[in-house]
């Protein structure tokens, strides 16, 4: 996959970077800057190898990272000359070629800085030199001499609709389903788009920041909700569409839902906001959840907005007639309604196990206590 992006980026002069370089897709607990609790072979073996694949093949900047409280060096663990621009973020800075400060104010600091650092001997001139001349080679390779604009005309392609039905279909195909009915000889999905009353519930039904995930609170411009998508889908048919964000007992008392279709899940984290050591779903989800299914007998199709797997207690999955990992589907919900009416099929397998709590972690498919809710590469299709 990094491979096939790094190739995508530069057809167009973009140049890419490997960030976070190794080991922090395997922090203990899955925490932001945290602990990859891993010895040297099975760090080159299991989290080195993509890196080293785009490294291979032209990657421009490098992000590098610690072990054991060491800075990386790309040339103790690289294994391969690289050649482009090399930085890193935080302490333990000299000796690489890029310090990254996120306020542009402050680049007179910086050559004043070294200036001084070079004055004392703590930086050589040939190293900076050489980040110089990092720099150049990276730029000279993306044409940034020969074109520093970008291509304007490119803007009337932006959001077209060809990208967006793109993005559907990625969206469609990503998509797991985790439950397909309470009786394996009745199926609960596809739902029928002619039903006669149907619920929607849930903020994460209609709020596109939380479709969108991280660096998303709030969004503007051309998107499709849940709510959006499953009125279309609709259509002018007969049905009569409830949408309760947050139903109560006197709202649902005395209706006749054909089903619903409850939305819940986390909200828009980046970085260390989205360390969470219990990863429970907030916003009273599982309530909500058995409300509608448990205690006013709807048959429920369960929809997980989500970037990861999340505790799903088991009195919720059983009241849930149907359960789908929706992931972050991002401005296409269409792409959910697409699969949940039957019009595609789901395609999706889990990348990861979804554990039954997070006192299981670390999961390991090879080790015989495995004992997930949902193993590694799990996923339903409707039709089977």
């Amino acid at each position: 996959m990094a491979h096939n992006h790094r190739v995508g980026m530069s057809r167009y002069n973009v140049m890419a970077s490997t960030k976070h370089y190794v080991g922090d897709g395997g922090t203990d607990k899955g925490k932001n800057e945290g602990n990859t609790i891993i010895d040297y072979e099975n760090l080159e073996k299991i989290h080195m190898l993509p890196y080293l694949d785009c490294i291979s093949k032209g990657v421009c900047t490098l992000e590098w990272n610690q072990i054991a409280f060491s800075s990386l060096s790309p040339n103790r663990y690289s294994k391969r000359e690289a050649r482009g621009i090399v930085i890193q973020i935080g302490k333990h800075l000299i000796g690489f070629t890029v310090l990254m400060d996120q306020t542009t104010e402050v680049f007179a600091l910086f050559v004043t800085s070294f200036t001084y650092l070079e004055f004392l001997g703590e930086v050589s001139m040939s190293r900076i030199d050489d980040a110089v001349e990092r720099i150049l080679r990276v730029k000279f390779a993306a044409k940034l001499f020969e074109y520093p604009m970008s291509d304007r005309s490119l803007l009337d392609i932006v959001g077209c609709k060809q990208h967006r039905e793109l993005a559907r279909e990625a969206v469609r195909k990503a998509l797991v389903l985790l439950k397909n009915g309470k009786d394996p000889r009745k199926p609960f999905l596809p739902l029928n788009k002619n039903a006669k009353k149907i619920l929607v519930a849930g903020k994460h039904a209609d709020d596109l920041g939380y479709q969108c995930g991280g660096w998303a609170a709030t969004w503007e411009g051309t998107r499709t909700t849940i709510l959006d998508a499953v009125k279309e889908a609709i259509g002018n048919n007969n049905t009569e569409f409830v949408y309760e964000e947050n139903p109560t007992t006197e709202s649902l008392s005395g209706q006749d839902f054909s089903y619903a279709i409850v939305a819940v899940g986390e909200a828009p984290y980046v970085e260390s906001a989205g360390d969470n050591s219990d990863l429970t779903i907030p916003f009273k989800g599982e309530e909500l959840l058995k409300q509608v299914a448990s205690e006013f007998g709807i048959p429920t199709l369960a929809i997980l907005i989500s970037g990861r797997p999340l505790v799903l207690e088991t009195s919720v999955v059983e009241a849930s007639d149907g359960l789908v990992a929706g992931w972050l589907p991002g401005t296409e919900g269409n792409g959910i309604t697409d699969v949940i009416f039957g019009d595609y099929d789901f395609h999706g397998k889990l990348p990861v196990s979804w554990f039954k709590s997070v006192d299981q972690f670390p999961m390991d498919p090879q080790q015989n206590s495995y004992d997930p809710l949902f193993p590694l590469g799990y996923g339903l299709k409707c039709k089977n």
